[in-house]
């Protein structure tokens, strides 16, 4: 089983719409299973044609937070002088501790400084994780993280657990990841134990920017990567430094199409539109089906998409 991420830096150059299309057509030659790792804005079921009622959900617990045992305390103020994050406040006419639950990120600092023991840390229910069956014949699972919570990289890690344990059981041969945006705690929950990342990128300095930003970290745990440059004619000079600076690791480029538009306002991946840009993403999945890097047994970051 192999694992494919789908990454980019930056918010909004295509990367769902990438992952969505690879995923379809990946499914039609082998077993696949899709992970939406952006539990912050979750829209993979989105652009494969699902609703949020067409996923079987549970609430999960990976995030804590601090409790306080009155009883116990003294007032001795040890906890406010060691929480970093601001999360407790000091009730003058109870001599005692409050914890802000929304500051509060559950790091036990307080916990360990108290002397009576008085301040626990317990799990609480923080996001949810659930699964459906798309009409293209491959399940996906998916993950939200509750307003107001913490821990989104915790519940990444716990959907992937859940993914990879569907694609276990049903025998894939893939499991297709949509990370989140940016350089963040769920997009190196994402990239863990990754076989091969495709990051993508538009053709503005801000893309660019953060296109270098990500790879530093897919180059920090030496996972083979290619790049994919989406709306690439709309500033051609642009693209030609990005196709420079990505050398032999490039793996297309998509054009600016309205049908990419139509596609994702319909809730359809694109390559099932007769466009431009679908026979882009098509050439992409069949390099990347010829790719050593994702299908062998090697993960070295020397590799050629040269069959």
């Amino acid at each position: 089983m192999k694992i494919l991420t789908i990454l980019s830096g930056k918010g909004g150059v295509g990367k769902t719409m990438l992952s969505s299309s690879l995923a379809v057509l990946f499914a039609k030659q082998a077993k696949i299973v899709a992970c939406d790792c952006d539990v912050d804005a979750s829209n993979l079921g989105l652009a494969l044609g699902l609703r949020e009622n067409a996923f079987k959900w549970q609430d999960v617990e990976t995030s804590e937070k601090a409790v306080l045992i009155e009883e116990k305390c003294d007032g001795c103020k040890m906890c406010l002088q060691n929480c970093v994050f601001s999360a407790i406040h000091w009730n003058e006419e109870k001599d005692k501790p409050e914890f802000d639950s929304f500051l509060c990120e559950g790091c036990g600092a307080c916990s360990l400084a108290c002397p009576k023991s008085a301040i626990k840390i317990v799990k609480v229910k923080n996001g949810k994780v659930g699964y459906a069956r798309t009409k293209y014949g491959f399940t996906i699972v998916a993950g939200q993280l509750k307003m107001g919570e913490s821990g989104s990289g915790k519940i990444v890690d716990y959907l992937k657990k859940k993914a990879l344990a569907i694609a276990e059981e049903e025998g894939a041969k893939l499991v297709v990841c949509d990370s989140a945006a940016g350089i963040s705690c769920p997009v190196i929950a994402s990239l863990r134990g990754s076989d091969f990342v495709i990051a993508i990128t538009e053709p503005s300095p801000a893309s660019f920017r953060d296109l270098k930003r990500v790879l530093c970290i897919v180059k920090h745990f030496r996972i083979p990567y290619g790049i994919v440059i989406n709306k690439w004619n709309l500033n051609k000079p642009l693209s030609k430094r990005i196709e420079r600076f990505a050398g032999k690791k490039l793996l297309g480029k998509i054009s600016y199409d309205r049908e990419v538009v139509n596609a994702i306002v319909n809730l359809t991946p694109v390559v099932e539109k007769k466009c431009k840009a679908a026979n882009e993403i098509i050439k992409i999945k069949e390099r990347l089906s010829k790719c050593k890097s994702l299908w062998g047994n090697t993960k070295s970051n020397s590799y050629s998409f040269e069959g």
